[in-house]
C-alpha cells in the first residue's frame, strides 16, 4: 500500500538516497531538512515529481506533519560536522527524536530512528551485537554525537514503553556510496578524492584499524524492511560485516582508480574506534536482509560519481571517519 512519509534529514546521504526509492515505490513522500550538511543538488531530481516536497524545517524545533511513517535521519554524522558544533549537535541528537516521537504518539504512525555503530564505542566486544552496551567515553570531543545518540535510543523505547508509540531503532554502520559530500571527511570520500588526484592518501594511524563498509542501496533497502517489519522494535544492526584495514582500502582505491598517489601517516585522533564490525545474524533473521554490493563494485560506483568533483581544486577534509 502507498503511504505518506516523512524522512528528517531528507536532503542528506542516506537521507536522499531513501526518498528515491520511496518514490520509486510510489509513496507521498516529504523530505524534512535545515541544509546544514544536506544540500538541495542531492533532491533536484525529484522535485517535478507530484509524490514529492521539500520542507526546509530544523528537526530541533516542533513541527506537525500528516504522515504514516517517520524515518529520522536528521543529525550530521561525521567528526568534522559533529564536532563543530557539539552543543548543536547533541541538541538535534535529542530535541530531534523528541518532536518525532511526540508527533508519532500524536498521530499513531510509525517512527525509525536512525541510530549508529559510534554507540558501541571503541568496542571491546567483537564483533558487535545488539546486546553490546558500548565502551563509549562520556566526556571525550566525540561523545556530543555518541552519547546523543545512545540518548536517543533511550527516548525511544520511554516513548515505546510509557505512551506506546511504535518504533524502529537501526544500528547504521559505516556507509558509502554517491552524494556523498566530498568536505565532510569521511574516509571513502577522502580516499576517492586523493586518488583522483594522484595524491597522497592520508591514513590516522597506522592502517591497522578496521571497518566495514556497506554500499547505500544495501543500507536503503535494510532500512524499509525494518520500517515494513511488524511487531519488531529493534534495536538492529544494518551493516556490512566484510571487515577491512584502512590500509587494505586505501590500497584498493589506489588500484581501482590507476593512481600514483602514495599513503602516508598521521596521528590517529581522540577515541576513534580501532575496530568496528557489526554482527547482523539478527538483520539476517528478522528481516532477511544481508548485503548484496561487493566492496569492489560500490567503489567503482563511488569512483565514478566523484570523477567530476575531482577536477575543481578544493581539497578533500582531512578528518577520518
Amino acid at each position: 500500500m502507498k503511504k505518506k512519509i516523512l524522512v528528517t534529514g531528507g536532503a542528506g546521504f542516506i537521507g536522499s538516497h531513501l526518498v528515491e526509492r520511496l518514490l520509486k515505490e510510489g509513496h507521498w513522500v516529504i523530505a524534512m531538512d535545515n541544509f546544514h550538511t544536506g544540500t538541495k543538488d542531492n533532491v533536484l531530481a525529484f522535485l517535478n515529481n507530484p509524490r514529492f516536497e521539500v520542507l526546509r524545517h530544523d528537526v530541533t524545533e516542533p513541527f506537525r506533519i500528516e504522515a504514516e511513517q517517520i524515518y529520522n535521519l536528521a543529525c550530521p554524522a561525521s567528526p568534522i560536522h559533529y564536532q563543530r558544533s557539539p552543543i548543536r549537535t547533541v541538541e538535534t541528537c535529542v530535541l530531534g527524536p523528541i518532536n518525532c516521537l511526540t508527533l508519532a504518539r500524536d498521530i499513531h504512525a510509525r517512527v525509525l530512528q536512525a541510530s549508529t555503530s559510534e554507540i558501541y564505542g571503541n568496542p571491546i566486544m567483537h564483533p558487535q551485537t545488539e546486546s553490546y552496551w558500548g565502551n563509549v567515553n562520556p566526556i571525550g570531543p566525540r561523545s556530543c554525537y555518541d552519547e546523543g545518540k545512545r540518548v536517543a535510543e533511550t527516548l525511544f523505547f520511554d516513548f515505546h514503553r510509557e505512551a506506546g508509540t511504535d518504533i524502529r531503532i537501526a544500528r547504521i554502520f559505516n556507509t558509502y556510496g554517491p552524494r556523498m559530500s566530498h568536505g565532510d571527511g569521511r574516509v571513502i570520500s577522502n580516499f576517492i578524492l586523493q586518488a583522483l588526484r594522484n595524491e597522497p592518501l592520508t591514513i590516522y594511524g597506522d592502517g591497522s584499524h578496521t571497518r566495514s563498509f556497506c554500499y547505500i542501496s544495501d543500507l536503503v533497502e535494510g532500512l524499509i524492511r525494518l520500517m515494513n517489519m511488524d511487531g519488531f522494535t529493534g534495536p538492529i544492526n544494518l551493516g556490512c560485516p566484510e571487515e577491512r584495514t584502512i590500509r587494505e582500502i586505501a590500497e584498493l582505491i589506489i588500484q581501482l582508480t590507476n593512481s600514483k598517489s602514495d599513503i602516508i601517516l598521521q596521528p590517529l585522533p581522540i577515541d576513534d574506534p580501532e575496530k568496528r564490525k557489526p554482527d547482523i545474524e539478527l538483520a539476517t533473521d528478522v528481516l532477511g536482509w544481508t548485503p548484496k554490493i561487493p566492496l569492489e563494485e560500490g567503489l567503482s560506483r563511488t569512483i565514478e560519481y566523484y570523477k567530476p568533483i575531482a577536477d575543481d581544486n578544493s581539497p578533500p577534509t582531512k578528518q577520518p571517519r
